[in-house]
């Protein structure tokens, strides 16, 4: 449905996007993650055709986006990331004005207000002033802008920035709906537990590359201690004991404190027999066994670090 091709974008010295290459299926939600300034909104801006790239393709369906005025861009529906209303306007009054830019009127506009008004959750303040709307109605008005010419595809600049958990949770739900109807969605975020709950797919991006791109099991696999084994030890060795157990293939930790033995493998399936079977073979009584797997949030600091960016 979206295919994104070796976007680039450079600002004198910076390159704020290089290379960015990705494809979105009809009825797929991806994920496009990265720390602040690594390029998120850049790219979304290029894609929705807000910024001229410097290199690389958009495609819509096989149609490639070449013109400001491109008639495939109203495939494409955009939630940016600031607020794109105007508050002296009722709910009504701005989805009138975002309608007339599509050209729809009369009882066509009157249906996608009414549908878009259900999504969004404020069929009952369509004709309040949005100076009287919270930050997370103003948001969901925001989507239902974006929504009123029936895009194929969405695109979403961090949709939930500053919003209550109820509207949150409201927008997370609404967007679930969309993809169920086969909608195909791009979504910016730096909250990772979003991702997870939402994408499909996602794509990291910093410092304007692409650095992980792939289901969440596949860009969990990237990180070499994303699995831990923690074992109860009813007999535990003196100090070293364990230092065996750190030879292993597929272990690449085993730290004890106390009874507890934390092990760090690189497949639970594959190696969490082995160890234990370690353990057994040298005569160690393991009492209780669990297990974890590193969440999106583990990864990402350990792909794109852990300092605070200032740009």
């Amino acid at each position: 449905m979206l295919e994104v091709t070796s976007l680039h974008k450079r600002y004198g010295e910076l390159v704020a996007v290089r290379e960015v290459s990705f494809a979105v299926q009809p009825g797929e939600m991806v994920g496009l993650l990265g720390p602040n300034g690594a390029g998120k909104t850049t790219t979304v801006s290029m894609i929705a055709g807000l910024l001229e790239p410097d290199g690389g393709e958009v495609r819509i369906e096989g149609a490639s986006v070449r013109r400001e005025t491109d008639p495939v861009k109203r495939r494409m529906g955009l939630v940016p990331q600031e607020l794109a209303l105007h508050d002296e306007l009722s709910a009504r009054e701005n989805l009138v004005l975002f309608g007339s830019l599509y050209s729809i009127k009369g009882a066509a506009l009157r249906r996608a207000m009414d549908e878009a008004f259900e999504i969004a959750g404020l069929t009952d303040r369509a004709g309040d002033r949005v100076a009287t709307f919270s930050g997370g109605m103003k948001r969901r008005l925001n989507l239902a802008a974006a929504l009123l010419h029936s895009p194929t595809i969405l695109l979403l600049d961090e949709p939930t920035v500053g919003v209550d958990p109820q509207s949150r949770n409201a927008i997370f739900c609404n967007l679930e709906s969309l993809k169920a109807q086969g909608k195909t969605l791009v979504y910016t975020t730096h909250y990772m537990e979003e991702a997870e709950r939402l994408c499909d797919r996602v794509v990291i991006i910093d410092h304007g590359n692409v650095i992980a791109s792939g289901t969440l099991d596949e860009v969990r696999r990237l990180v070499p201690a994303a699995n831990v084994l923690e074992i109860e030890v009813e007999n535990p060795g003196v100090d070293g004991w364990c230092g065996a157990l750190r030879e292993m293939e597929g272990v690449d930790s085993a730290e004890p404190a106390g009874l507890t033995l934390r092990v760090t493998v690189r497949d639970l399936a594959r190696h969490s027999p082995e160890v234990l079977g370690w353990l057994r073979d040298h005569g160690y009584r393991c009492s209780h066994i669990s297990s974890e797997r590193a969440d999106l949030e583990t990864v990402f600091l350990a792909l794109t670090g852990r300092s605070v960016r200032n740009q």
